[in-house]
């Protein structure tokens, strides 16, 4: 068995080194495929029982190959939709079993490194090799869920409908003694509304006429503005102003009014106040209801409907030597808007921005992971498959990360390739030379017998 047992082990040497200058071909192959994973040989020695119980000899190499799955560079892209990630794990993807237009899929069994994702025409997350990004899908408007962790996710492609206002939100600081132009520092009470200079008394009915407009921007003070929508999208703006209608040595009471027709004259109703008095100790803190009610509130004939206005967030009255106040207000409503662009967040939620300056929550990325990522077998498009030595897939970031706007580039090393195939080079050459000096010695052993 000797010369046989040498050629027998010189053309198993000869098909492993060949199967190994295979992979490497591969590898440099796709040096540049998005999150393509390198073709690692492994080689093993054979050996023979011997009969009589003595030396073991080898009978040549056995050979295989697995994925090395280490972390290829992260390199943006520019592209929001495209995702690399950072740490174990693989994008969980499905494959289109119909046409572009009309896609359709049996089931979510392939998992990928490849985060080159687009948007298709139907608005599906799709890598250059065709595969479909899965991950749990919401309704923008109400964050409702639409789908499982196992369906491909689709951006939506339908405007985000209007919101109506529901809440305002008011935060700020009023001034202890505020300064309207009418206010005099040696005229006493040249702070507050004065009753006497109206046709109706804004104190008591809560309202300005068309006729007393002039005296109440006299003597209140700007409260800012806010723009309100319907439940159709229509967007109104309400003006607001303070007046302040007493005074105490225990505290003060103001009064905030919205403008409601800004083309009232004589007895119609221009401004009108929110409905309860706003009132502060004598600390400047806040003592009366920090939720306001507000009941069809209409502005120049546009009914937003009912409004809660919120001091919650913190409203104060302190000293402030230019007398006006300094408020910020916000509410909740908006109009209908189209998706303008998408941003990937470090933990896989995709967000939305809308034209109307909505931000939603379209999606959550699905991150799988296995017991064992060398043992998935290898598909086509860079994709991998659960194998029973891989384990079952389970879901979730596990410590993992995602970077949006960038990809994975290959973990393929030129370098480190061309070393493998100078080795696997001399291997071979080397098995060839066993070959010819077996046949050599063969050759003599005939032609001893001849």
């Amino acid at each position: 068995m000797g010369i046989l047992g040498a050629l027998s082990s010189a053309v198993s040497g000869l098909s492993a080194q060949s199967y190994a200058l295979e992979n490497i071909s591969n590898n440099i192959a796709n040096s540049q495929t998005v999150g393509y994973k390198r073709i690692e040989t492994s080689f093993a020695d054979l050996v023979t029982d011997s009969p009589t119980g003595g030396l073991i000899t080898g009978s040549g190499v056995s050979y295989s190959a697995f994925s090395n799955v280490a972390q290829g560079t992260t390199t943006p892209t520019g592209i929001p939709t495209n995702m690399a990630l950072s740490g174990n794990g693989f994008f969980a993807v499905g494959k289109n079993d119909g046409s572009v237009t009309n896609p359709s899929f049996s089931g979510i069994n392939q998992f990928t490194r490849r985060g080159d994702f687009k948007t298709d025409i139907n608005g599906y997350l799709v890598n250059g090799a065709n595969r479909y990004l899965v991950g749990t899908s919401y309704d923008p408007s109400s964050g409702a869920v639409t789908g499982s962790q196992t369906t491909p996710i689709k951006l939506p492609s339908t405007p985000l409908p209007p919101k109506p206002s529901t809440e305002v939100r008011y935060y700020g600081n009023l001034p202890s003694i505020p300064k309207p132009n009418a206010y005099n520092a040696a005229t006493a009470n040249s702070d507050l509304l004065t009753p006497a200079n109206y046709t109706t008394n804004p104190v008591t009915t809560g309202t300005v006429t068309g006729a007393d407009q002039s005296v109440f921007l006299n003597e209140s003070i700007t409260g800012g503005e806010i723009t309100l929508y319907t439940a159709s999208g229509t967007a109104s703006t309400a003006q607001l102003r303070w007046g302040k209608t007493a005074s105490s040595n225990t505290g003060n009471t103001w009064q905030l009014f919205y403008q409601s027709n800004s083309k009232a004259t004589g007895n119609q109703v221009a401004w009108q106040s929110v409905g309860s008095n706003v009132t502060f100790d004598a600390n400047g803190k806040l003592s009366s209801a920090t939720s306001v009610p507000i009941t069809n509130l209409t502005i120049d004939g546009t009914n937003i409907g009912n409004v809660n206005l919120s001091f919650a967030q913190g409203l104060t009255q302190t000293g402030d030597t230019n007398g006006q106040a300094t408020t910020r207000v916000d509410q909740n409503g908006y109009t209908s808007g189209s998706l303008s662009s998408v941003e990937v967040q470090t933990d896989g939620t995709i967000i939305g921005s809308f034209s109307n300056g909505q931000k939603s929550k379209l999606a959550q990325v699905t991150v799988a992971h296995f017991a064992s990522d060398t043992s998935l077998r290898r598909e086509d498009g860079g994709t991998f498959s659960a194998t029973g030595a891989s384990g079952a897939p389970t879901y979730g970031l596990n410590g993992a990360s995602i970077a949006g706007g960038s990809v994975e580039a290959s973990n393929t090393d030129i370098s480190d390739e061309f070393s493998k195939m100078i080795v696997t080079q001399q291997a071979y050459s080397a098995n060839t030379r066993v070959l010819t000096t077996a046949q050599t010695m063969l050759q003599d052993i005939l032609n001893v017998i001849r």
